[in-house]
């Protein structure tokens, strides 16, 4: 485990925060996490935002419809996020999530 992973943990267990991989499914949750990749990907010919949210305990997609970009949304930047976590295609997604950028 690297020492941001670890940091992440840490600040999670100190808050009392939920970490992805608690995060149960079909529930509103706010995770809090690092942004790992942000890329563009259509579903049936409507834009797509897809981002990676890593907390150092597991990874959501975030999906946001509709959208190509949103400004601040870019990978490296830390974000809270309040949604619901669902599998798709073997992968936990959360879909156009309330966001809160982080310093």
């Amino acid at each position: 485990m690297d020492q941001a992973t670890s940091d992440l943990r840490r600040d999670h267990a100190a808050q009392g925060r939920v970490t992805i991989a608690e995060a149960p499914d079909r529930e509103r949750v706010q995770l809090f996490g690092t942004l790992r990749t942000v890329t563009l990907q259509p579903r049936g010919g409507v834009p797509a935002l897809h981002a990676e949210l890593g907390d150092g305990t597991g990874v959501v997609t975030l999906v946001w419809l509709g959208r190509r970009a949103i400004r601040g949304i870019s990978a490296g930047r830390s974000v809270t996020v309040i949604g619901r976590v669902g599998p798709q295609d073997g992968v936990r997604v959360m879909f156009n999530p309330w966001y809160e950028l982080r310093p």
